[in-house]
């Protein structure tokens, strides 16, 4: 599975890249550090896969999402955000993402959220 990862704090992508690294299934073919570099990114990798923050910079990460979902259906989005996830999971799913992932939780919760996606074509 090919994914992008779009967070503006290049340490919180440095700790998904090596929690994605430990599964071979998992390809990470771009990273983007603000919301209008992931539309753009993701237009040319079109990935199968994007993590997005929710807080970055111009474009959050539920707007991208809502882009995204509009200009490439076939890429399933995953929300990374600071809040809790049971909070913002209406929201998020509302602009197209299909889960949420608490940022304190990614070492235990980021391959179990993208295992539980099943096959994304």
């Amino acid at each position: 599975m090919r994914i992008l990862v779009a967070d503006d704090n290049a340490g919180v992508r440095r700790g998904v890249l090596d929690i994605l690294a430990t599964d071979r299934n998992y390809e990470v073919c771009g990273e983007a550090n603000d919301g209008a570099d992931a539309i753009r990114k993701a237009k040319d990798l079109i990935p199968d896969l994007v993590l997005l923050d929710i807080s970055m910079p111009g474009l959050n990460g539920l707007e991208v999402a809502r882009l995204l979902c509009e200009e490439i259906p076939g890429t399933a989005i995953v929300i990374l955000s600071q809040h809790d996830p049971s909070f913002l999971l209406p929201r998020a799913r509302e602009a197209g993402a299909r889960a949420c992932v608490d940022k304190s939780r990614l070492g235990t919760d980021l391959l179990r959220t993208i295992a539980s996606l099943g096959k994304i074509s």
